[in-house]
């Protein structure tokens, strides 16, 4: 077994580069793939799972054969989505940082055509690109790989999940004969199989692990509940984690964005990743999830490939995927590079069978979990805020104020104050979750509810009251909130609603613009003309002042602070 790079025979600029990048120890599929590719000239078909350093083990030894002086395309790396695209041209480039007249470029849908154009007049040696674009590249005449030496097909699985076998048979037909191919694959289903029987010759199947298994790092849990405690299920499950850095997977883009907003609208830093999204927005939400500004990352299964993320948590599934072997993918994003990792399914009780039927596709055991009560729930964050507190640094500054505050709190012992102290900080998760009911299901010998299943999976939570697809929405009054006040919050009215365009969202960022963080702000309800916002006490009348009179997408803003009975 190699231990270090340096014995993987690569050259000293490729080390240097890899070195200060901290890779010290090749991963699995990185030992057995790098000699393999420098020493031999088989085509190969890869199965590993996502996170175990394929782009790595393929590129550094395409690194170590390029030619820089050769300008004209000798590598192509074909990859299903724009982000892995990307993600893939980036790493290439940090290992060949030292590699002096290499070009890099990466073409990609959602973006400038043109200027995509102008990069490859600059005669890269390596294009990364998603099948879509660089079949429209090769029709415009922009580019031509009739020279390439190796063809990478990274993700081939999704590739094909995602419907581009016409595009890639099409790309293939313009790559010469005489090539090596490349095929890395999570899952090998029988597509993938037929791509390898024709356009690769003789190929080698190497496995890291098992055929279409799961990591090892990954813990698998799935929950039993009612459809219509999907959303309030999801909640309970990550308060229960308070620590939580995770990807919540749902089906649909709609389903996506609405629980996003609903997780903003209850206080989560949360937001959306799906394929409604501009770039732009594409590229701010993951540079502040990458930078962990958010806890929560609610993506639909397209838009999570190429995530490079190694610190998650968990993984929840909203909604199981259509496919058992999708689950592998998705998975594969939590216990990365040696660390563990949790995913969680959320079912009803008609979906069971679904966990027996991935169970035999990934080779994993899932166990039967609980949701945790409220009581359960308040312990891990009342636990959780404890630890904090034993971990904060403490200024030598503040021994000046100590006999201020001697004086000010000598009238109460101490557990008065540490219940005081606690109680700031912990009063508004003790009043949500009390008398919080039991979500477990609870299996009989009688056939489920009848109507289990049949709303449409995702709850969305508007205006404080929860609804389903066969649910209706009560009716409120008309001019103030349904939320109760909650002690040191205010309810302020503002003459914008969905009509303007309003999200939950938006008016988030408009708090935060105003220096409101999330600590000091409640529940928000957003009607058709009006929306209602819940702020601390002593921000309340400033956000008033500041808002009242302003205007939002053409329209004036007339804010107000509602006087509320308790």
């Amino acid at each position: 077994m190699t231990d270090t790079f340096q014995e993987l025979n690569l050259n000293s600029k490729i080390i240097k580069a890899i070195t200060e990048l901290g890779y010290e120890r090749p991963t699995a599929v990185q030992q057995r793939i790098i000699p393999t590719l420098l020493n031999d000239t088989q085509d190969i078909v890869c199965l590993a799972q996502t996170g175990t350093g394929k782009t790595a083990a393929f590129g550094l030894p395409v690194l170590e054969k390029i030619e820089p002086e050769c300008p004209y395309v000798q590598v192509l790396v074909l990859c299903p989505t724009r982000e892995l695209c990307r993600q893939i041209a980036q790493d290439l480039k940090n290992y060949a940082r030292y590699i002096e007249n290499l070009n890099i470029v990466s073409v990609y849908g959602g973006a400038g055509i043109e200027q995509q154009i102008k990069l490859l007049q600059k005669n890269p040696q390596i294009i990364v690109a998603t099948p879509g674009r660089m079949l429209d590249l090769l029709k415009r005449g922009a580019t031509q790989i009739s020279r390439i030496r190796t063809l990478v097909l990274d993700e081939a699985d999704e590739m094909l999940n995602m419907g581009f076998k016409e595009e890639l048979d099409a790309i293939l037909e313009n790559t010469p004969e005489e090539k090596r191919v490349l095929l890395f694959s999570a899952t090998l289903p029988i597509e993938v199989e037929k791509i390898a029987k024709n356009y690769m010759k003789n190929a080698e199947l190497v496995t890291v692990g098992t055929r279409n298994a799961g990591s090892d790092n990954v813990k698998h849990y799935y929950f039993v509940i009612h459809e219509k405690d999907r959303y309030t299920a999801l909640k309970r499950i990550t308060d229960y984690f308070p620590d939580i850095y995770g990807i919540i997977f749902c089906r649909t883009r709609k389903e996506t964005q609405d629980i996003a907003d609903a997780l903003i609208r209850d206080g989560y830093d949360a937001d959306a990743l799906h394929g409604d999204l501009s770039q732009q927005q594409r590229d701010q939400v993951m540079g502040r999830f990458k930078n962990k500004n958010l806890q929560l990352l609610v993506a639909t299964d397209v838009a999570a490939r190429g995530i490079d993320v190694n610190n998650l948590t968990h993984v929840i599934n909203y909604n199981l995927p259509d496919e058992a072997e999708q689950y592998t993918h998705r998975s594969g994003r939590t216990g990365r590079a040696d660390k563990s990792g949790q995913s969680i399914v959320l079912i009803n009780s008609k979906e069971q069978y679904k966990i027996k039927r991935i169970e035999k596709v990934i080779g994993k055991t899932f166990a039967k979990a609980k949701i945790p009560t409220g009581k359960e729930v308040c312990a891990k964050q009342l636990l959780s805020l404890i630890d904090q507190i034993d971990n904060v640094q403490v200024n030598p500054e503040i021994e000046q104020y100590m006999p201020l505050i001697n004086e000010r709190w000598q009238p109460l012992g101490r557990e008065d104050i540490i219940r005081k102290f606690m109680s700031m900080e912990f009063n508004r998760f003790l009043d949500y979750y009390r008398d919080a009911p039991d979500l477990n299901m609870v299996q009989t010998g009688k056939r489920e509810d009848k109507k289990e299943g049949n709303a449409k999976n995702g709850m969305i939570k508007e205006s404080g009251k929860e609804k389903t697809g066969r649910g209706k929405e009560r009716k409120r009054a008309k001019e103030s909130p349904s939320g109760r006040e909650e002690k040191g919050l205010v309810w302020i009215k503002m003459t914008i609603g969905s009509a303007n365009d309003l999200t939950p969202r938006r008016l988030l960022r408009m708090m935060s613009a105003l220096g409101v963080g999330r600590k000091g702000i409640g529940r928000i309800e957003i009607r058709k003309e009006a929306s209602y916002i819940q702020i601390s006490e002593r921000a309340a009348e400033y956000v008033a002042q500041q808002t009242d009179g302003s205007e939002y997408r053409g329209k004036k803003i007339k804010t107000s602070l509602v006087k509320k009975d308790r």
